[in-house]
């Protein structure tokens, strides 16, 4: 792991909450120079902490209403098995997240898709067709008031190193 200090840490904040800004914006909140924001942004990504840059898209604007989490069970847990069926989940667009849990399930997946007719044909012809798939279960998101992926970096300020 990376040592992070102070002004990496409200650099990375920054980024977090705008991550269009130029180095010279970056400067002025941070109170560095532009020079030193960028050989921390370089160490930053060499040292994998940035994974890299996007924009986020609000899924409702461009027609993609529905939300699902869902869970998911596989009938054997072999590394064959869990190979092929993460492999062909890559291959899902409409799985933005899949995480392998603890629990009544084996993994959780994040879908987007435009309409419920939309989720159904997804998960009935794509999902539940993934070899070694058992058991899928959905829970279909009413609304949503927080989305983030901001990471709460304050739990970092008790470890940084002076730099």
């Amino acid at each position: 792991m990376l040592d992070l200090n102070s002004f990496d840490l409200a650099l990375l904040d920054a980024l977090q909450r705008n991550g269009r800004e130029t180095h010279h914006q970056l400067a002025e909140h941070i109170a560095l120079s532009p020079s030193q924001i960028g050989r921390r942004l370089q160490r930053l990504e060499a040292g994998g902490v940035i994974e890299g840059y996007r924009v986020v898209l609000r899924p409702e604007a461009l027609g993609l209403a529905v939300t699902a989490f869902t869970t998911l069970r596989l009938k054997h847990h072999g590394d064959h098995v869990i190979e092929k069926f993460q492999a062909e989940i890559d291959l899902l667009p409409e799985v933005l997240e899949c995480h392998a849990v603890v629990g009544e399930a084996d993994y959780l997946l994040r879908i987007v898709v435009p309409d419920l007719n939309a989720l159904s044909a997804f998960v009935m012809k794509r999902l539940m067709q993934v070899p070694g798939v058992e058991n899928v279960r959905s829970n279909i998101v009413l609304s949503a008031f927080k989305r983030s992926n901001a990471l709460p970096l304050h739990y970092l300020a008790n470890r940084q190193s002076p730099r």
